[in-house]
């Protein structure tokens, strides 16, 4: 005799087409049943005539009458092996003489309690039910797919999500009423520049409280791949926030955070820059052909380790030295993975229409699925070209191709002095940048190139807010460019780059350059997720200002702009968070409220979530989160920080495994 246990959820995977999970082990009692050590399941067994058919236990399920949220799962399939393969593992009982039960006491048996658990779907929990980690009561449900939302319960077990469904009293070691609040997945920040934050603090206090439960770290420069040179360069580099870097590759470096002890998951992509300064440097020249082998080898150790794709960030050198040819060889390696090729293209201002062509031309010759970092036309002479960039898209996905993009919600950008800087001065890495600045007849052609910038960025809209040298940063902190200039008695030109040489930096800045229209209209499109552009901070121990989008850029997705000015629907808003990005990343089991998806868990109060910092006062925590869970933990309770840091290295679709994996 052959018996297949199914449980409530395995049968309407198996309605729905879905790959179930594998039946428990069960252990036998002395009444001849087998008892299962989770009691939300009752199991029986017979002799193989008396047989209840796979396909009449789907009838059963198909017509609502087995059905998990009754919190109790009540029945068992018997079939011949021949049957047995549609829903499983097969495992067969044997019984001793004299301990065997006739099908007539069995299936009475089964259908009266089958019966039971469609008679009372709102009983209350008994002793002999499952006890949840966590049961979040009277919630408004948004699952993340972006249909109707509905009042219900969700539970969590472990570090996976046990139960999703209607209004339904379980029993639960934490018990959350959630009445009147929103619960929907983690948010997935898509451009994350946290990691030497996190190695500050692990917590992520500014996006956790604004429901981050995954950071995606890596525009163009990545944690790894490294070699020596370039892991000194970094650790010189360092400045108020100084860590050990133990790593090499850029696996090894995500897993150092997840046992070192973070707050949010993380991802990355593997940077193209990063991949280019190992083999080439900071030379302007094509790579040889070894070492463009060599970058498509470090491109595929990446991918094989779970990096979600690889990354360009095109304005910046030495990025910027990088062909269109070898950009589609590096893609080819991406795309063998089904990884995700995304771009802060070469241009964002004048040439955004031939950026945007150069990315197409990658993703066809690559054959590689791609998305632009934070969609943005720069500079007011260019806002116009939004539509057409829109169109252009749009008549390229009808064509096949997979683009997507993603955004932050301000009107101002944020970056170095670079911003304006060209790359040309600063081929040869940061000592060579700053060396030939001080050469006369440099200064004298760069000055001619900065005027030419700052007629289409005016200095009135650049506001210095980042310095290395603490007594520069008294003086300019919080300063605009042409505030900072007259106080020096210097054309704007000028005091960019004294002032780059007297930081040692490239000063970091926000840029008002963007169109809030332009902001609305990218709001709308449904293959825009979000991100902030920045890292997680928290006010006790920032010390520069900051582009407010560290504290704000997702609460103002759900306040400002879905709540507030009905530019998107909620539901959609927590799509385009969530089980968007999630779908694009590839990657397993999150960004979505499903049984057996991992625990990432936001409650929030839709009608008071919103953002606070400002770029005069950009330290200010966003609210109206009240409880965050990463992979079951709760990271944050009451809208305060539990100092939980459960965050795991979330993988690509390329992952190999561990090489003791079986």
């Amino acid at each position: 005799m052959t018996m297949v246990e199914l449980r409530a959820d395995e049968i309407r995977a198996f309605v729905g087409g879905k790959k179930r999970p594998k039946p428990r082990l069960c252990r036998k009692t002395r009444s001849g049943f087998e008892r299962p050590f989770f009691l939300n399941r009752f199991i029986c067994r017979c002799r193989s005539n008396g047989r209840i058919k796979a396909a009449a236990v789907v009838r059963l399920a198909a017509s609502g009458c087995i059905d998990d949220r009754t919190n109790i799962a009540c029945f068992a399939v018997f079939a011949s092996r021949k049957n047995c393969s549609l829903s499983g593992r097969r495992r067969s009982f044997p019984t001793k003489p004299g301990k065997k039960l006739s099908v007539k006491l069995i299936l009475p048996l089964f259908l009266t309690v089958l019966l039971a658990s469609c008679a009372s779907p709102g009983r209350g929990p008994t002793a002999d039910d499952v006890i949840h980690d966590v049961v979040i009561q009277n919630g408004t449900i948004y699952d993340g797919s972006g249909g109707p939302p509905f009042v219900g319960t969700l539970a969590v077990r472990g570090d996976r999500i046990s139960h999703v469904g209607a209004p339904v009293e379980l029993p639960g070691k934490t018990i959350i009423d959630a009445s009147g609040l929103a619960v929907s997945p983690g948010f997935i920040n898509m451009l994350s520049w946290t990691a030497t934050a996190l190695m500050r603090d692990g917590t992520s206090q500014s996006d956790i409280r604004q429901g981050v439960t995954l950071e995606v770290l890596g525009e163009g420069s990545s944690l790894g791949p490294l070699n020596d040179s370039m892991r000194q360069a970094r650790l010189n580099r360092q400045d108020e926030i100084k860590f050990d870097i133990p790593w090499t590759t850029l696996g090894q470096a995500l897993e150092y955070f997840e046992q070192r002890g973070v707050a949010p998951n993380l991802a990355s992509f593997v940077g193209a820059t990063t991949l280019r300064i190992h083999e080439v440097g900071y030379e302007n020249r094509p790579p040889t052909a070894a070492e463009l082998e060599r970058m498509k080898v470090l491109a595929r150790t990446a991918m094989e380790e779970g990096a979600v794709g690889m990354s360009t960030a095109l304005i910046y050198a030495p990025a910027d030295y990088a062909s269109t040819e070898e950009l589609v060889s590096l893609a080819k390696v991406v795309a063998q993975y089904d990884g995700l090729y995304i771009s802060h293209m070469r241009s964002e201002g004048s040439d955004l229409l031939e950026a945007l062509d150069e990315l197409f031309t990658i993703a066809r010759e690559a054959g590689v699925r791609s998305e632009i970092y934070h969609l943005k036309a720069s500079r007011r002479d260019n806002w116009h070209k939004l539509d057409e960039l829109i169109r252009r898209v749009e008549e390229a996905q009808q064509d096949g191709l997979r683009i997507t993009a993603d955004m932050y919600t301000y009107n101002a950008s944020s970056t170095g002095l670079t911003g304006v800087i060209p790359t040309w001065v600063q081929e040869g890495g940061h000592a060579a940048w700053m060396n030939r600045m001080r050469d006369p007849e440099v200064r004298e052609r760069l000055a001619s190139e900065l005027r030419e910038q700052l007629a289409k960025q005016p200095a009135e809209g650049i506001l210095l807010v980042g310095f290395r040298n603490k007594e520069l940063g008294k003086r300019f902190m919080g300063k605009t460019l042409a505030e900072a200039a007259r106080i020096r008695g210097q054309a704007p030109e000028i005091a960019i780059m004294d002032m780059v040489l007297e930081d040692d930096s490239r000063i970091q800045c926000v840029y008002f350059s963007m169109s809030e229209d332009n902001v609305r209209r990218k709001m709308a499109l449904p293959w825009v997720s979000f991100c902030s552009d920045a890292a997680s901070l928290d006010p006790s121990w920032a010390t520069d200002m900051t582009h407010p989008r560290a504290y704000g850029s997702f609460a103002r997705v759900l306040g400002k702009f879905s709540r507030d000015e009905k530019v998107i629907p909620l539901r959609e808003a927590i799509r385009r968070l969530t089980a968007f990005p999630a779908a694009n990343l590839k990657i397993k089991d999150r960004g979505s409220l499903r049984e057996g998806y991992f625990a990432d868990v936001v409650v929030f109060d839709p009608e008071t979530v919103t953002d606070h910092a400002t770029f005069e006062k950009p330290h200010q925590f966003s609210t109206g989160v009240w409880h965050v869970f990463v992979n079951g933990v709760q990271v944050l309770k009451n809208g305060e920080h539990t100092g939980a840091t459960p965050g795991r290295f979330v993988r690509g679709p390329g992952w190999k495994g561990h090489p003791d994996a079986e």
